[in-house]
């Protein structure tokens, strides 16, 4: 191999094995942010002598080797610190320091210690953007520039919340366990919502000059399907898995040669990947399977948006959308969730099932909300339905409306485009 090649695999390794290697550190060490520096630690002996040595047969074990032995260099220098030091190095002992089979050494804990992690990351105590940027980082394996470039905000600003949310965690000795109970529910919903956004933003991007970021979605994913393998038991994890599963299914639809969205009815379904549609589809089998089991009243927020995506998915063509049962769900998810947007949706699903006519009365009943004022797809929602009533020039207002809200260079030129369609 090339210095180039074994650069390339270093890489591949770091993005694979970090989280597993930043979580086992944490609970060792206790702290957060000294797991990432012995991490990055072991990251910097790898670049230094993989060139020169080779990859070892099981880079994930030597790197965890390495940094644990870092951190018993770091004991060491810390006196202060003298009965961590004795903790640490009891467990070590116990484990493959004191025994040359490194091939074990990420064995132990490891879907438990990448649950704690992901609890951590997306703890409560930090705002949701420290915890999408933390989240990216430990478990994700991007780095600062990764994250800042697929939010688009600067690179100091991202460096900044994930050094504050290392700090914040230190401070309030967040301690490094999956909650019980009702915390563990409480817990779980943000866990969920962190995902769900980081899915969301790479599936429909809010701002910038494309309309998909697919690492995110990739990122999302990865980490939900982890979620799942470590909290089989929640229906709601799994309704999320589906929901991402179904709807990455038709990323390679959703996008035209140069970049342009195609949307949902526009799409070639031939190009849906139906090995994702049918992974999201027995996830969703087996959140209704859990929902059952549990005797809950009402589907949650998640379970239900993943039936939505299910009825769009089994349908071959547009016009085999059960359009009445989308409905129908919807209604069901503003009873378990109200929003404003929710009604929107359900309003698209009603014109869709009942005519235009009866959607826009639900959408002209959301024109008053506030929360909606600047929501680009309220306006681009009123221009469709009023475009199929022959309204063309309330049409083009809204749709131009909508174009001056979205921050989405793509989404704004095909609202544009649409626009223009109203005058012929």
């Amino acid at each position: 191999m090339t210095a180039t090649d074994i650069h390339r695999t270093i890489d591949a390794v770091w993005r694979i094995e970090s989280p597993r290697l930043i979580a086992g550190l944490t609970r060792i060490v206790r702290d957060v942010g000294l797991a990432e520096d012995l991490a990055q630690d072991a990251l910097v002996a790898a670049l230094e002598q993989w060139p020169e040595s080779g990859v070892p047969d099981n880079p994930g074990a030597w790197l965890m080797a390495t940094a644990k032995h870092r951190a018993m260099d770091h004991f060491r220098r810390n006196t202060r610190l003298e009965r961590k030091h004795e903790e640490l190095g009891r467990e070590l002992g116990a484990k493959e320091m004191a025994v040359p089979d490194l091939d074990s050494a990420l064995d132990d804990n490891v879907g438990d210690d990448l649950l704690r992690l992901l609890f951590i990351s997306c703890h409560p105590v930090l705002s949701t953007e420290a915890q999408v940027a933390l989240t990216l980082r430990l478990l994700g394996g991007l780095t600062t520039e990764e994250i800042a470039r697929a939010f688009l905000v600067p690179e100091p600003t991202v460096a900044q919340r994930i050094v504050r949310s290392k700090r914040t965690l230190a401070e309030k000795q967040v301690p490094f366990e999956v909650p019980r109970g009702d915390e563990l529910v409480a817990r779980l919903s943000s866990v969920l919502a962190v995902i769900y956004l980081i899915f969301n933003e790479g599936y429909s991007a809010t701002s910038g000059d494309d309309w998909m970021r697919p690492a995110l979605c990739e990122e999302a994913l990865r980490l939900g399907r982890i979620l799942a393998e470590q909290a089989p038991q929640e229906p709601e994890v799994h309704g999320l898995v589906a929901l991402m599963e179904i709807q990455a299914s038709r990323s390679r639809a959703r996008v035209g040669p140069s970049g342009e969205p195609i949307l949902l009815l526009d799409q070639n379904r031939a190009h849906w990947d139906h090995l994702l549609v049918r992974r999201g589809l027995a996830a969703l089998d087996r959140a209704g399977k859990l929902h059952l089991e549990k005797l809950e009243a009402a589907r949650g927020w998640y379970v239900l948006q993943a039936e939505i995506a299910a009825c769009h998915a089994r349908a071959r063509t547009p016009e085999e959308t059960d359009w009445p049962r989308i409905a129908t769900l919807y209604a069901e998810l503003a009873q378990a969730a109200p929003s404003p947007v929710v009604e929107l949706n359900r309003a698209v699903a009603v014109a869709m099932a009942f005519g235009p006519a009866a959607g826009l009365e639900l959408v002209d009943a959301l024109t008053a909300e506030r929360s909606l004022e600047k929501y680009h797809l309220l306006p681009s929602v009123r221009g469709d339905l009023l475009k199929k009533l022959g309204r063309l020039d309330e049409a083009r207002t809204e749709f131009e409306r909508a174009a001056a809200l979205t921050r989405n260079a793509r989404e704004r030129d095909l609202l544009m485009e649409r626009a223009r369609a109203c005058f012929i």
